[in-house]
């Protein structure tokens, strides 16, 4: 088994169990479930820093990711116990998650990801070119 990366103070690690409808035809994980993966572990990093989607709404951004990369080094398959795990990389001008997805068992790594979102003001449509300062506090870092 791998040694775990020790957690930064901006990631979440989740753990599941591949279930038998995120499965395709030659019984893995069909590439596009993948996606609903990353939801579920950056869901459990944005609960954890206290800016999950709706205290986004509240705050009047939103959040749409803008750009999506993901490569599959291994299939799950059903029944396998996976770790999923998200890390807040850059949040100065936009919201870079890195992920891993990870045979829970082995530690083999299956899936590497990144998402990029940007603020959005809600009020006005905009995108906003710098992180609102709501980020920066609930990062607990000095805004630019």
């Amino acid at each position: 088994m791998r040694k775990a990366k020790s957690p930064s103070r901006w990631s979440a690690e989740v753990e599941m169990q591949v279930q038998f409808f995120d499965l395709d035809p030659m019984q893995i994980v069909w590439h596009g479930n993948y996606v609903k993966y990353l939801e579920v572990a950056r869901c459990a990093l944005l609960d954890r820093i206290g800016y999950n989607y709706e205290q986004m709404k509240d705050s009047g951004y939103m959040w749409p990711i803008i750009e999506m990369n993901l490569r599959y080094a291994g299939p799950a398959t059903f029944g396998q116990r996976l770790l999923l795990r998200a890390e807040i990389v850059e949040w100065e001008n936009r919201l870079r998650i890195d992920y891993l997805i990870l045979d829970a068992d082995s530690g083999k790594r299956l899936n590497r990801a990144t998402t990029t979102q940007v603020a959005v003001d809600i009020a006005s449509g905009e995108m906003c070119f710098v992180s609102p300062p709501i980020l920066f506090e609930k990062l607990g870092v000095q805004a630019p």
